[in-house]
């Protein structure tokens, strides 16, 4: 049932109404003034005191039926004229508009109590506070959609990365050492050898149909047992949940107090699975012999250690500088297009967020990244030239399936760099400028302005993604496919 103002007889209407009592008094302020009235000649003509109206322009009182029928008579106006919901004027919208932001949580929350917009007041000065709060708004919603911690702590581990050329001497020693320690003879590391290297640690293996779900392996330290689950996917490495629980033993790893302390133990577990999987002592001259040749490839890595492609594209990561020579990028992207990995060193311009941190952004639609997933041949990889406002970037990516849906993982390096690679005669070209919002990230205007107040996305994005998500309503939705598809759809 529909509320109308004589049902309500004073009350003070809410600010999500479609007319409330700060609009309609505005609206009476505004045409007081058109007419040449001063507030004490209308207060002299409703038989009021100039206080009582000055109350009701401002939006703190709301008047009653009677009274507002003797103010439109007043002012030679109509009461249906005082119960428009649009202001008249875009004064008269924007002192509106700052009212209720002062009213707001925002204005609370800085400390900043209410005052009088007064004539006097800019009108530039009005659209000032609303944009800055309007700011402040979009910062909150970013900091509430990704902590803080977890950000600056992908920033600060990132920035060691690139410092060190994604390389860390101490854990290649580590692994060095460990498959010298159980006689491994260099190439793909067996399975067979994955359990003597859990014997050489004092650990027996085994595998169990009850693991906890929410684990990939518990290590029993007292008894010196290693549980697995005996239910594990078809397209996993069993080798792989091995190396990554013996690994933290190894690093003598302690619960982590941080997230930072977290991320740095997961990184150091991946670097020294990856070091053991596929042994520098014998990649090297691999990969070297294969820059000679200009034949470098991520699929021939793999193939010749018998890992996934996401453990070859961050273990190639790793050598590829140091022992190449040359500068890379890697990424790994959710088929949301939201950035769960990336590390660079080339000098690429990945889309960021005002900390740094590039996990939990949009990848650019026109990257390789994002193109790779409409490409219908999964058998072979996918290459790609991109034309950057930084350069031009060549990029090799496949999609891999996970339990949290598709990914893409793709290595790239600098154009002059290309010569080294397979692949570099692809005809494959696109162009992409991340760096500026309107690339890609913002929807176009015209669509933005249709859709947006007329759209509820509802984010496929897995759960585990939404401690690194980037700014917005829906965090992770790519607002663009969502009005493209809204566009596409609408009755005619």
């Amino acid at each position: 049932m529909t509320t109308t103002l004589s049902d309500r007889t004073g009350a003070e209407l809410p600010d999500d109404e479609g007319v409330d009592a700060l609009t309609i008094g505005r609206r009476i302020r505004q045409l007081r003034s058109d007419r040449g009235m001063r507030l004490e000649e209308l207060a002299a003509a409703v038989d009021r005191a100039p206080s009582q109206l000055s109350m009701i322009e401002n939006g703190r009182r709301e008047p009653k039926l009677t009274l507002l029928q003797a103010i439109a008579r007043a002012l030679g106006s109509s009461i249906d004229a005082l119960l428009e919901s649009e202001p008249l004027d875009e004064r008269a919208t924007l002192e509106i508009s700052l009212e209720r932001a002062m009213r707001g949580q925002t204005f609370q929350a800085l400390g900043i109590p209410p005052f009088r917009i007064g004539k006097t007041v800019p009108t530039e000065a009005l659209k000032a506070m609303l944009a800055l709060q309007s700011e402040i708004e979009r910062l909150r919603d970013e900091r509430a959609a990704t902590p803080e911690e977890a950000r600056r702590a992908n920033v600060a581990l990132r920035r060691l990365m690139r410092t060190q050329n994604n390389y860390f001497a101490e854990l290649e020693d580590q692994a060095r050492a460990l498959l010298e320690a159980v006689d491994h003879p260099g190439g793909p590391l067996t399975q067979r050898t994955a359990s003597d290297i859990a014997a050489h640690l004092g650990f027996t293996l085994h595998y169990v149909p009850d693991l906890p779900q929410t684990t990939r392996s518990v290590a029993d330290i007292k008894n010196g047992r290693l549980y697995l689950s005996s239910r594990l996917a078809s397209k996993g490495d069993p080798r792989t949940a091995v190396l990554q629980a013996l690994s933290s033993r190894i690093l003598g790893h302690r619960e982590p107090t941080s997230y930072a302390e977290f991320l740095r133990q997961r990184v150091e577990t991946n670097y020294l699975t990856g070091a053991l999987l596929i042994p520098e002592s014998h990649a090297v001259p691999f990969l070297q012999e294969a820059k000679k040749d200009r034949a470098i490839s991520i699929e021939d890595l793999r193939d010749a250690y018998s890992v996934s492609y996401e453990t070859a594209a961050h273990r190639f990561t790793n050598l590829a500088t140091v022992h190449l020579g040359i500068p890379v990028h890697f990424l790994k992207v959710h088929e949301s297009g939201t950035i769960t990995k990336a590390y660079e060193n080339d000098d690429v311009n990945f889309p960021t967020d005002r900390l740094g941190s590039i996990e939990g952004q949009m990848c650019c639609r026109r990257w390789t990244s994002r193109v790779v997933f409409d490409v219908d041949d999964h058998f072979n990889p996918y290459y790609q030239y991109t034309d950057t406002g930084n350069g031009t970037y060549w990029c090799t990516a496949r999609v891999e399936l996970s339990s949290e849906g598709a990914h893409s993982v793709s290595v790239g390096v600098r154009f002059d760099d290309t010569k080294w690679f397979l692949g570099r005669d692809t005809p494959n070209r696109g162009v992409s400028k991340h760096s500026v919002e309107v690339c890609c990230r913002r929807a176009p205007a015209d669509l933005e302005a249709a859709w947006r107040e007329n759209s509820w996305p509802n984010v496929r994005t897995p759960r585990t993604l939404l401690a690194t998500l980037p700014t917005g309503a829906f965090p992770g939705v790519d607002t663009t496919d969502v009005y493209e598809f809204l566009e596409a759809h609408a009755p005619r």
